[in-house]
């Protein structure tokens, strides 16, 4: 086969072998020009589910005598640098383990907040960005990126691909822009993302978003492999591996199929069971965008997770000032607000949801209230509901859909829709 090639194995209902996963991975990098190579392998952290321990282990031994470096980089957007205890539990071994078996392997933490980090590859021209955004935007846009993409001689990207509230499908160049990217992509791809709403763009293959990404990405020169995993529980349904955007888009098919769930009826109540791997309420928030689309006009959200006590580790403070807002909110009061991150802004509006703001009085289309470890009074002043999670006995939600009531365990990975906005084959 040749390097320009797909290798992929994809399954609806039985999960792919450790054997399957290996044999996959050899034939798709033996063609690959690694040899006495400075390999970098973007992954992602621990607000993902996916194999990555196995991973980790398989991708090490295919490269062992063959690359030079193996350097595991770690896409934290935005989000917190992992200790080194998260980084072992992430590839299921510690440093002093992985360093014996393979002493050309390193793991990094994106260092986003520090400017040195960073190198321009181009820009995205104001003309770009009006078509890609279908007229919603007319910025130049830098594009910067952690320098070790630019410092190694090849990469591989290895991460899941799920629906997705900014860019329709997470995954493949998404482990770029945010993954390892400068703020200016970051904020202007989720503001774009919040003008077209998380509501329509979310599960949806071919976004205005996702040809940003892949534009910015464009602009790296560094040759790139995609290893995109399909996820069910804890293991692999699917594995395509080969060039970025057809690996992607294989895998984005598989992941409809088994991540969107279809229901007849929107439901009233919503309570979405928020797993420990997100530890605030900025990635605790897939509790709602992945189901905002299935709750009824004057519903409600409630995010139950006792175990988040912060807003955002990194936007706290800037999310105490401006709250969580619909959209019009700051469309229509845009001088007030267009000095703030416009990827924070997004965060807000994606959580609050669709609605409306006229004449100085905002409506919301649904209610979202956090049953967590954030106190009453801090829920209310961003503009959230509270609901005392002591109180909350999940079970008492359970199997009263004909009621309008919908539990979801371990919320934030399914996307659910409605039989009625299902696209006709």
């Amino acid at each position: 086969m040749s390097v320009s090639e797909v290798v992929g194995l994809g399954r609806d209902r039985e999960l792919l072998s450790e054997a399957e996963v290996r044999d996959a991975l050899g034939r798709a990098l033996a063609p690959l020009p690694v040899d006495g190579a400075r390999l970098l392998v973007v992954i992602p952290d621990g607000t993902r589910t996916a194999p990555m321990p196995m991973m980790f282990r398989l991708l090490n031994e295919a490269l062992a005598g063959r690359a030079k470096t193996v350097n595991y980089l770690i896409a934290l957007g935005t989000h917190g640098a992992m200790s080194p205890e998260a980084i072992a539990r992430l590839v299921g071994m510690p440093e002093a383990t992985w360093r014996a078996r393979w002493p050309n392997v390193a793991v990094h933490n994106h260092l986003w907040e520090r400017s040195e980090t960073f190198v321009e590859v181009g820009c995205l021209g104001r003309d770009e960005v009006e078509r890609i955004s279908e007229g919603r935007l007319s910025v130049e846009v830098p594009v910067r990126v952690n320098r070790m993409a630019i410092e190694h001689d090849r990469i591989l990207i290895c991460g899941p691909v799920f629906p997705h509230e900014v860019a329709g499908f997470s995954g493949g160049s998404k482990y770029f822009f945010p993954g390892i990217s400068g703020p200016e992509v970051i904020n202007v791809t989720h503001w774009l993302g919040a003008l077209i709403t998380s509501r329509r763009i979310i599960g949806v293959k071919a976004t205005p978003v996702r040809e940003a990404i892949e534009q910015a990405a464009a602009r790296i020169p560094t040759p790139r492999t995609a290893i995109c995993m399909v996820v069910r529980g804890d293991g692999l349904a699917g594995l395509y591996i080969g060039p970025v955007r057809e690996a992607w888009s294989a895998a984005a098919d598989l992941s409809a199929r088994l991540h969107i769930r279809w229901v007849p009826r929107p439901y009233r109540t919503v309570l979405s069971v928020m797993p420990e791997m997100y530890d605030d309420l900025w990635t605790g928030a897939k509790g709602m965008y992945k189901l905002e689309p299935v709750v009824a006009d004057g519903g409600e959200v409630i995010i139950y997770a006792p175990h988040i006590t912060e807003v955002s580790y990194t936007h706290g403070r800037l999310l105490d000032q401006i709250g969580y807002h619909v959209r019009d909110y700051f469309v229509k009061q845009w001088d007030r607000f267009r000095h703030y991150p416009w990827g924070v802004l997004a965060h807000s509006t994606h959580l609050r949801g669709e609605g409306t703001y006229e004449n100085g009085i905002e409506r919301a289309r649904i209610r979202v209230t956090l049953a967590t470890g954030i106190p009453e009074e801090r829920c209310r002043r961003i503009g959230l509901g509270y609901l005392d999670p002591a109180k909350v006995r999940p079970d008492d939600y359970g199997n009263r859909e004909a009621e309008g009531i919908l539990l979801v365990p371990h919320a934030g990975e399914h996307l659910y829709r409605l039989e009625a906005d299902r696209p006709s084959s």
